[in-house]
């Protein structure tokens, strides 16, 4: 029996077009956060932080394997440091943070849960693993407590919601162009309905 958690050749290659895909739109979201930014402030960056985390969600709901979200994010963050970037080589922290982030959401249902509910947990889980790392990065530290706590719920919330929910409906919506004919999503949307 072949190894259920072992990546097809068109597996491969839908992370990496997904990676190459939100590595562009990720880098025009850099443009998007800069002019809310200079209109609403410093805490748009944890509003609109989820958008970041969302190809990590797309992959796995489509591929449903260990590892899909790690890479998928980590591919996308290389391809924004290809097209120059000004964070540099950083950003493959960044993904890698990340995409651990809703990893370790998917590995905790063993990689067979990827319901709405699972979805928005993923995002949160990066979301959490995300301000961690700008903790650290940034000496949040020094902030006042206020300020910390609403800075985290609306990073968990932009997770929950601009990454997966927004991941759930763009990848509700690629199912329905067939394009995700026999892959893992259409097996287990198929079994369900049987």
């Amino acid at each position: 029996m072949p190894d259920q958690s072992a990546w097809t050749l068109r597996e491969t290659l839908i992370v990496a077009v997904l990676g190459a895909v939100f590595g562009v739109l990720y880098l025009g979201w850099v443009q998007v956060w800069l002019v809310l930014q200079a209109i609403f402030g410093a805490l748009t960056m944890d509003v609109v932080m989820g958008f970041w985390f969302i190809v990590s969600i797309i992959a796995a709901a489509i591929i449903r394997k260990p590892g899909v979200a790690l890479v998928s994010e980590v591919m996308a963050a290389a391809v924004q440091v290809l097209l120059g970037s000004p964070a540099g080589l950083l950003l493959l922290l960044t993904g890698l943070v990340q995409g651990a982030g809703a990893e370790a959401v998917f590995a905790a249902t063993r990689w067979r849960r990827y319901s709405l509910p699972v979805l928005m947990a993923a995002g949160m889980g990066a979301a959490v693993f995300s301000f961690a790392y700008t903790w650290i990065r940034f000496d949040y530290g020094s902030l006042a407590p206020g300020l910390l706590v609403a800075m985290f719920a609306l990073r968990l919330a932009s997770g929950a919601l601009l990454g997966g929910l927004l991941g759930h409906v763009i990848v509700k919506a690629l199912y329905r162009t067939g394009v995700l004919s026999g892959l893992a999503i259409d097996r287990d949307i198929r079994t369900a309905n049987a």
